[in-house]
């Protein structure tokens, strides 16, 4: 008779379990659709997408195990949310091909180079971290070089970096924009370099946190072969957990360091979202009035699950997902965060040849593809 009430207990307590997790997931899938401004909590449960997406699947394989009703229920909601999980993991079972001799393709890469390891309290390791990431620009040789958390110091300085990107580019063009510390006289911010004319640049405006715009879009028109094209460079706000103190102990163990950690970590998580979202807002409002085909690159500091990501995805076409197949996750620091930097493009433009960075040189993982 025990055994029995046991039992049943189990069953009672994994029902109220698996509809909690149900809604939770159900509830998830409107984090692409609705501002985090109007719902701040929203976007913690799309970010748990891949968490909450697993759970339902274990719940659906033990109302099979037991042969349950339920079963049928569990199958439903993860078959709802097929789509979605098609933006965390891509599957491409026909490889595109670029069309022989098209003289309109060119090889685009986007890269946070994290100040090429500026701040490394070793020198000499700082040294090596961006004389690789020199080498693997030279290994790739893309036409067009999207660089965030780019660093410049004018000369003379023991960390250049401006003069060997241009050696590498092999070309008088490019496009900057950043922080300019007129003591130092140092530079932090976005760099586009060209291989192609450019024949027009600018900004995208949006306000920072403060009102300060400390995180930037900058964009270029490039002729090639008699087609113009846009290319927008995008940093947008980041979270900077791993830099924070309290948030780095989240898994020390003390309880009270523990729970303020979280707190922290909370509040930084809810007021980037926020400021993304009106960064990302601005970014796409300024490519509907494009003159041009568009190619929108760079660090977004978001996921696929997410609003700002829908903004961009919603109009144009995600080259990874357009070329490649698997999670593609290109950022390799401390706290997963899986796909946060993206190419995408206008529809009139198409992508092959989608490539991550193996080897990681930065926190970013370096993302390319050829467009044509």
């Amino acid at each position: 008779m025990p055994k029995k009430s046991n039992t049943s207990l189990f069953l009672l307590l994994a029902k109220i379990s698996h509809l909690f997790f149900c809604f939770c997931l159900m509830t998830s899938l409107c984090t692409p659709y609705i501002n985090p401004i109007h719902l701040p909590f929203l976007p913690f449960l799309g970010l748990g997408f891949p968490v909450l997406l697993v759970i339902n699947i274990a719940f659906m394989l033990l109302w099979l195990f037991r042969r349950s009703k339920w079963f049928w229920g569990a199958l439903l909601v993860v078959i709802i949310s097929i789509p979605f999980q098609m933006k965390i993991f891509s599957l491409n079972i026909i490889s595109t091909d670029i069309p022989t001799h098209n003289k309109s393709q060119f090889k685009l890469m986007s890269y946070n180079v994290r100040l090429f390891d500026l701040y490394n309290p070793k020198r000499k390791e700082a040294l090596n971290s961006r004389d690789a990431i020199f080498s693997y620009l030279r290994k790739e040789n893309p036409d067009i070089l999207c660089i965030q958390e780019y660093y410049q110091r004018e000369k003379p300085g023991f960390f250049e970096t401006s003069d060997s990107i241009m050696q590498i580019m092999q070309g008088p063009w490019f496009h900057k924009k950043g922080l300019y510390l007129h003591k130092s006289k140092q530079t932090f911010g976005l760099a586009t370099f060209s291989k192609l004319p450019i024949i027009h640049k600018g900004n995208v405006q949006h306000k920072g946190p403060t009102g300060n715009n400390k995180n930037y879009c900058i964009y270029i028109d490039v002729v090639k072969s008699k087609d113009t094209v846009r290319i927008y460079n995008v940093h947008l706000q980041s979270i900077k957990l791993e830099t924070d103190y309290y948030t780095k102990k989240i898994t020390e163990g003390n309880q009270d360091e523990t729970k303020a950690g979280l707190k922290r970590a909370y509040a930084k998580l809810k007021k980037a979202f926020t400021i993304r979202a009106g960064q990302s807002a601005a970014v796409s409002d300024h490519i509907l009035n494009a003159p041009y085909p568009v190619i929108v690159c760079g660090d977004f500091n978001d996921t696929p699950m997410s609003y700002t990501y829908h903004r961009f995805e919603s109009k144009l076409v995600d080259a990874f997902r357009n070329t490649s197949n698997g999670f593609g996750a290109t950022y390799v620091g401390l706290l997963p965060a899986g796909r946060i930097d993206y190419i995408f493009h206008s529809n009139e433009l198409n992508s092959s040849n989608f490539n991550i960075q193996k080897r990681a040189l930065s926190d970013h993982r370096a993302i390319s593809c050829v467009i044509y």
